[in-house]
């Protein structure tokens, strides 16, 4: 299913010329995951816990999809990641991204609803209820991150004055990077609570990795591997404030 759904992804692409809307699809493809599964367990009711599983994930999907599309629809250009990679792989980029961009997507997206699907496979009794709140606890904790954090980042760029700046209050004054803390914790908690519907243990590699992703590959080391040449202020920001996650604002020695 998920390859079937980035190559649809892709056959966009190719009309709008860009690449980038690949990411205004990424949460709205978990849900997509989510909803067939919990239609093919229908038959077992909707007072399964894997109906608020569901909700979990639409909700976190649909918010993080509404978010990107805004942006990136609002944009013309391509996004400078996406740029960069079109300019490495000529000639023939479009038909390079299918395998480059769109499948490796595919398969990292499963790789990454793998608890989720477990979930839907399993009995769908809670058989370890300890779990399924902190789950929710953390899952929430996420979105709350993302969602607001978004919003502090949308505000803060809306004003021309802050043309170059760092936003370094709000939830930025905690983290560089709420955003990644939010999926970090959303993933986390997600993985918890498909555990206490019976994903087997195993399933935590996959939000194992996606935090190794977020810190060290994908995450904030590629994005600041040359945000300080594009905005001097990044270096004081990077000493005052904690990379992932959140903390009190650390005194300049």
């Amino acid at each position: 299913m998920a390859v079937g759904y980035m190559v649809l992804v892709w056959s966009l692409s190719l009309v709008m010329g860009r690449v980038c809307i690949i990411d205004a699809f990424w949460g709205p493809g978990f849900v997509l995951l989510a909803a067939l599964n919990q239609l093919q367990t229908s038959e077992a009711g909707l007072n399964r816990p894997e109906t608020l599983l569901l909700a979990m994930v639409g909700l976190w999907g649909t918010r993080l999809g509404i978010h990107l599309a805004i942006r990136i629809f609002g944009d013309p250009h391509e996004d400078r990641r996406y740029a960069a990679m079109r300019d490495r792989y000529q000639p023939g980029w479009w038909w390079k991204s299918l395998g480059i961009v769109f499948l490796l997507q595919a398969v990292i997206m499963w790789f990454v609803a793998i608890p989720v699907i477990a979930a839907y496979a399993s009995s769908g009794e809670i058989a370890t209820s300890v779990f399924a709140p902190l789950g929710i606890f953390l899952w929430g904790l996420g979105v709350f991150f993302e969602g607001v954090g978004d919003w502090q980042l949308a505000r803060f760029r809306a004003n021309p004055d802050n043309k170059g700046r760092v936003l370094n209050s709000g939830l930025w004054g905690l983290t560089r990077h709420p955003n990644y803390f939010g999926d970090f914790a959303v993933w986390w908690g997600l993985w918890l609570f498909s555990f206490s519907c019976g994903a087997p243990l195993w399933t935590v590699v996959s939000p194992v990795v996606m935090s190794v992703f977020l810190m060290k590959v994908s995450g904030v080391t590629l994005l600041e591997k040359d945000i300080s040449e594009r905005r001097p202020g990044y270096v004081d920001y990077i000493r005052s404030t904690n990379a992932f996650f959140p903390g009190p604002k650390r005194v300049a020695r």
